[in-house]
């Protein structure tokens, strides 16, 4: 397969009339998808735009998926603006990606509008009534190589504009084919769609589906703010898989969800994002003893994932591992002087190459030249690796476990600290559910945001028993939960505004 299309038309063709996507009351079978998504597509080809991005301004769901793949038969590539965010990051994201186009739908017209009147802006359900142009769909695929990009995620960059990371088709068909074999992904399943369709979490969601032929149900964002109501939802369509961001999993156990209604359908549980606290972990196992749990690691730059861990039921963690690489992807770390480390429990940058690498990041060559690098352990020929900026370092197992990011580790009244070990002390005490450690560099602070039933003064007492003085934070805030990214991320930005 050189095209992400060839698994979907195959997918279709075993199962033409199965219902590939399930949005609340709306459903459409496979069959129906090839069919809208082609007349979207028309638009493209009789206007005779190829191989360029075409914008989506819109929420999830079926119509914004036909849109994805109506960019594709066209032989373009898509990227999503989430109409939630900033004025300002929607803006430079529009900068970025320079197209001509923009998708959107009824409820978000006139918001496009105000963002996008340079811009040819197109109503999804117009589009859906497009006649097919089979001749020029036939020439928008006699042209395509698996290189060709997919997609564009843009991610938060340092400077503070987004970075825009390009992931080809080759990247995708690669990972879902080794993703969904290791998992035994099959066509029975139910996809339980918790992501945001501009976060690469969705892309293992969306592309497992049609790569085995199963059923997406995309779950609304608003179900994650009513833990019965998701429940209901999540165990009344019968789902089966579960890819989830670990502050997903963590609401449903914060607010007791599994008391009120266990997903027993349920037989496959991933998550990825941050480090999922052991007491989480251990209160979903304990509810559903016979699921699979797994921990999968990796940054939007490297197409979902490049290491995988699943979890031993009998077997007690002080850290989780991120485990090993995935088929065909190298992954191996690298110290301050650009030496492999191979040593058990020393920490090093975790670096990426193989099929799996973006294509770089959109209309941005130096932040690309900047983290898309020659590998140093490589001299007579090319080998791009990318650097993630976060540490890991191997256990007794031969297991990768992560250990925090580079710009994490702080240095405060002298000493070198990890972040993620003031975390982890935190999320030890008895009564704490979740806890971030935040260092406000410019003044030399260090705060522990948590949220438990114990006291600032109760917590500090119990810190002294496992922490030196100096890694204890010396502003302690309780909160009654953590603002989250629109990736289900905590919000380290927000926190800091509410210190």
């Amino acid at each position: 397969m050189f095209n992400i299309l060839d698994f979907l038309e195959e997918s279709c063709n075993k199962n033409p009339d199965k219902i590939a996507i399930i949005e609340e009351d709306k459903k459409i079978s496979y069959k129906d998808f090839i069919g809208e998504s082609k007349k979207v597509g028309s638009y493209f080809t009789r206007n005779n735009y190829f191989n360029k991005p075409i914008i989506f301004f819109m929420d999830k769901g079926i119509d914004t998926l036909i849109g994805f793949f109506g960019a594709v038969y066209s032989g373009n590539y898509y990227t999503l603006i989430n109409p939630e965010l900033p004025e300002s990051r929607i803006l430079n994201i529009r900068d970025a990606v320079n197209s001509s186009y923009v998708i959107t739908d009824d409820s978000n017209v006139e918001l496009a509008n105000k963002y996008f009147d340079k811009l040819t802006i197109l109503n999804i359900k117009d589009l859906k009534n497009e006649e097919v142009d089979n001749e020029g769909l036939d020439k928008a695929r006699s042209n395509h190589i698996d290189y060709d990009p997919l997609y564009v995620n843009f991610t938060s960059g340092s400077t503070g504009v987004p970075k825009g990371v390009v992931i080809s088709h080759r990247s995708v068909i690669d990972f879902i084919d080794k993703f969904t074999s290791i998992f035994n992904f099959n066509s029975d399943d139910i996809i339980a769609n918790q992501a945001p369709f501009d976060f690469d979490v969705s892309v293992k969601d969306i592309y497992s589906a049609f790569y085995v032929g199963a059923t997406l149900l995309i779950v609304p964002k608003r179900y994650f703010s009513n833990p019965s109501m998701l429940l209901d939802y999540v165990c009344d369509n019968k789902v089966t898989t579960m890819t989830w961001a670990v502050s997903a999993l963590c609401l449903v156990t914060t607010f007791h969800g599994l008391d009120y209604r266990v997903p027993e359908t349920v037989k496959k549980i991933l998550f990825s994002g941050e480090v999922m606290p052991i007491k989480h972990l251990k209160r979903w196992m304990e509810k559903l003893p016979n699921t699979t749990f797994v921990n999968v690691y990796g940054p939007t730059e490297i197409t979902c994932n490049c290491t995988y861990y699943i979890i031993d039921h009998n077997k007690e963690y002080d850290k989780i591992p991120i485990g090993k690489a995935f088929p065909n992807e190298r992954v191996f770390l690298l110290d301050e002087n650009d030496k492999e480390v191979t040593e058990l429990n020393k920490s090093g940058e975790i670096c990426v190459s193989g099929t799996s690498l973006a294509l770089g990041y959109y209309n941005n060559k130096e932040q690309t030249d900047k983290h898309f690098t020659q590998n140093p352990l490589v001299n007579n020929y090319i080998e791009y690796i990318y650097r993630t900026g976060d540490l890991a370092f191997y256990n007794e197992d031969n297991d990768l476990v992560f250990n925090g990011r580079k710009d994490f580790q702080i240095k405060y009244q002298g000493h070198r600290i990890e972040l993620e070990e003031i975390d982890k002390a935190i999320m030890n005490v008895d009564g704490i559910i979740r806890s971030c450690a935040i260092f406000e560099e410019e003044k030399s602070r260090l705060y522990g945001f948590y949220i438990g039933d114990l006291s600032k003064d109760d917590l500090f007492n119990k810190l002294k028993e496992t922490l030196p003085v100096y890694m204890i934070p010396s502003h302690l805030i309780k909160l009654d939960e953590f603002p989250l990214t629109k990736n289900g991320k905590i919000d380290r930005k927000k926190l800091m505004e509410m210190k």
